[in-house]
């Protein structure tokens, strides 16, 4: 049976956290800085518009450059991308790699724009 791209979204959902915009931001806060926000939309994407203190990972190419924006496994990373499914996938990938305070932010972009700048 081929599995379709909501149905990796589903079993990657089932194994990770993920998070309401308003629980991001409280996460993120309490992190006090130490806390990694990941923008796995394509680059021309979040060329034209993204978070603030965002980094920008294309989710095809994250196990090749997280490590130079994240060496903790402990540190808080949040993933985002236009509506939680690329996210989901990524907050999985990273999980695999051994992170262990992955989340996905699972809201429209424009949801989690207006709540972080």
């Amino acid at each position: 049976m081929i599995k379709t791209a909501g149905d990796l979204i589903a079993e990657a959902q089932a194994r990770i956290s993920t998070v309401d915009v308003a629980s991001a931001h409280e996460l993120y806060t309490r992190a006090e800085g130490n806390a990694l926000i990941i923008d796995v939309r394509e680059s021309d994407s979040a060329a034209k518009s993204k978070l603030a203190d965002s980094v920008n990972i294309s989710r095809g190419l994250l196990e090749m450059k997280v490590g130079k924006h994240c060496a903790e496994p402990n540190r808080l990373i949040l993933t985002h991308c236009a509506g939680g499914g690329r996210a989901s996938l990524a907050a999985q990938t990273l999980q695999d790699m051994g992170y262990t305070n992955v989340h996905a932010i699972t809201a429209p972009f424009e949801d989690i724009k207006s709540v972080f700048g």
